[in-house]
C-alpha cells in the first residue's frame, strides 16, 4: 500500500492491515517515509485512535525495526521482568524495585529515559554516579543482567529505532499525548529488550503526564491490552502524583535517597507503599510468587537482609560506577554549594502542592532540561519536602533548596513557596490515596 493511502485510511478511520503498518515502519527506518508523512500519520492517529489489533501491529513493527534481545542462550534461572513509569516528581522507584526483584530471583533489563519536561528521568539520576556507563554494548548489558539480575541503561540506537524517529516528530507536532502512540512507544522498547512480563506505574494527578484519572485509566488499559496482545504479560498500577513521591527531587539527591531506602535508613510510607506494590506485582506476574502475600514476604526479606542494597551496589560497580557508592555516597556524589531553607510563612496544614511546579523548580535550578541539548547539573534539587496533610510551624522549612549559587536558590525558594498552599483553620484536608487501582 502506498504511504499516502495508509495515511488516508487512518485519517478516515478505516482499518489498516498489520502488513501495511509493518511496511510503513520499515519505511521510517529506511528513510523512504518522509517526516511530513510521519507527522500526518501521527496527527490522524491522535484524532482517530487505533483499534487494538492495529496498535498491537504497530507496536510489534516498531519492536522489529531494530535489534530484539534474545535471552535464550544466557541460561537465566528466573523470568525477565520489567517495570515502567509514566513519570513524575521524586519518582525513583525504578532504583528500588529493580534491585528488589533481582534479589528475589528476577532478571530486570531496564531501558530507561532522560527527564522530560517537569518529570525526572532515571537515566539522569544514574548519570550523577561518576563512571556509570549509561550505554554499554548489548552483549555486556545482557551479561550484567545475567550476573547481577539487573542493569539500568539508556535506549541504544539499535533498539526500536523507528520509535526514536516517530517520537522526535510527535514532540514537535503536538501529538505526544496520543494514547495509541504512547502505548506503541513504551511497549516496543520493552518488547525489544526481551521482557517476558511488564508492570506499569501509571501516574495520576497534578504532577503526572495524565492528570485526570479517566485519562490515566485509558492509557493503562491500552498498555495492558496491547502488551498482552503482543505476547508480554502486562499489568498496571495507577498511583498518585498530586505531590512528589519521595521527599526529594533532583538527580544525585534521589540517588542518595535510594541508598537510604535500600539500606533501611529512611523508608517513608508513600515511597514504600508504591515500591512494594510494584515489586509485588512483578514477582506475581513473573511467576516468582504464587500470590501477593508470598511476594511481600520475599521482598521484606530482601530488604531486611541487605540483599536488595547489595544488588544495587553490584549493578553500579558492574557498569563502571564507584564500588563503595552504597557505603560512602557522600564521597562519591557531588553536593550543591548552596543549601537554603524555604520557611513556611504561617502555622498551618499543607493543604495543596502544585506538584508540576515543584518539578519545574528543579528544572529551573539546572536539574532538568528545557531543551534536549541542555546540560544537567546533577547536584541541584530539593530535599525535606513537606507532605500533604503535614502540620508546619511558621518559619519551619517546607523544603531545602540545593543550588549552584545564592541567586538561583533564592528564586527557587520563592517558587517552592508559591507551589504550597497552607490552610490555617486547622481543618485537615482530605488526602489522596497513594495506590488507586490495579489494572490487569
Amino acid at each position: 500500500m502506498l504511504t499516502q493511502e495508509l495515511i488516508r485510511r487512518e485519517r478516515d478511520g478505516l482499518p489498516i492491515d498489520a502488513a501495511d503498518l509493518a511496511a510503513f515502519v520499515r519505511g521510517i527506518v529506511e528513510g523512504s517515509v518522509s517526516e511530513g508523512q510521519i507527522a500526518a500519520f501521527a496527527m490522524a492517529v491522535f484524532f482517530n485512535g487505533m483499534r487494538l489489533d492495529e496498535c498491537v501491529a504497530l507496536t510489534l513493527a516498531q519492536r522489529d525495526s531494530g535489534e530484539v534481545l534474545n535471552w535464550a542462550g544466557f541460561g537465566l534461572h528466573g523470568p525477565v521482568i520489567d517495570k515502567h513509569s509514566t513519570g513524575g516528581v521524586g519518582d525513583l522507584t525504578s532504583l528500588l524495585v529493580g534491585p528488589l526483584v533481582a534479589a528475589c530471583g528476577g532478571h530486570v533489563p531496564m531501558i530507561s529515559g532522560r527527564g522530560l519536561g517537569h518529570t525526572g528521568g532515571t537515566l539522569d539520576k544514574l548519570a550523577s554516579i561518576p563512571g556509570y556507563d549509561l550505554t554499554p554494548d548489548t552483549a555486556y548489558f545482557q551479561q550484567v543482567v545475567k550476573d547481577v539480575g539487573i542493569a539500568i541503561i539508556g535506549q541504544t540506537a539499535q533498539l526500536a529505532p523507528a520509535d526514536r524517529r516517530i517520537y522526535a516528530i510527535r514532540d514537535v507536532t503536538a501529538t505526544v499525548e496520543s494514547v495509541a502512540l504512547i502505548t506503541a512507544s513504551i511497549l516496543s522498547k520493552k518488547l525489544a529488550a526481551g521482557a517476558d512480563a511488564l508492570v506499569m506505574d501509571v501516574k495520576v494527578g497534578c504532577g503526572a503526564f495524565m492528570p485526570t484519572r479517566s485519562r490515566a485509566v485509558e492509557l493503562a488499559r491500552s498498555i495492558v491490552d496491547v502488551g498482552n496482545g503482543a505476547g508480554m504479560k502486562t499489568t498496571a498500577w495507577l498511583t498518585d502524583m498530586n505531590q512528589p513521591l519521595a521527599p526529594c527531587a533532583g538527580n544525585a539527591l534521589e540517588i542518595r535517597f535510594a541508598i537510604d531506602y535500600l539500606t533501611g535508613r529512611a523508608r517513608p510510607t508513600r515511597v514504600h507503599d508504591v515500591t512494594m506494590a510494584l515489586a509485588t506485582q512483578m514477582l506475581v506476574t513473573g511467576g516468582l510468587a504464587a500470590d501477593a502475600t508470598s511476594a511481600r514476604a520475599q521482598l521484606d526479606a530482601a530488604l531486611s537482609s541487605g540483599a536488595a542494597a547489595e544488588r544495587f551496589a553490584r549493578m553500579v560497580r558492574a557498569l563502571g560506577g564507584a564500588a563503595d557508592l552504597v557505603d560512602a555516597p557522600d564521597r562519591c556524589l557531588q553536593r550543591a554549594p548552596v543549601v537554603m531553607p524555604v520557611p513556611a510563612p504561617v502555622r498551618g496544614v499543607v493543604a495543596r502542592i502544585d506538584c508540576r511546579e515543584i518539578g519545574l523548580v528543579v528544572v529551573s535550578l539546572g536539574g532538568g532540561r528545557r531543551h534536549p541539548e541542555d546540560a544537567v547539573d546533577h547536584r541541584v534539587g530539593l530535599t525535606d519536602l513537606a507532605e500533604l496533610g503535614q502540620v508546619v510551624e511558621a518559619g519551619q522549612p517546607l523544603a531545602m533548596v540545593h543550588a549552584r549559587d545564592t541567586a538561583s536558590a533564592a528564586q527557587a525558594a520563592r517558587d517552592v513557596l508559591a507551589a504550597y498552599a497552607i490552610e490555617t483553620n486547622a481543618v485537615m484536608p482530605e488526602l489522596p490515596v497513594t495506590l488507586y487501582e490495579l489494572i490487569d
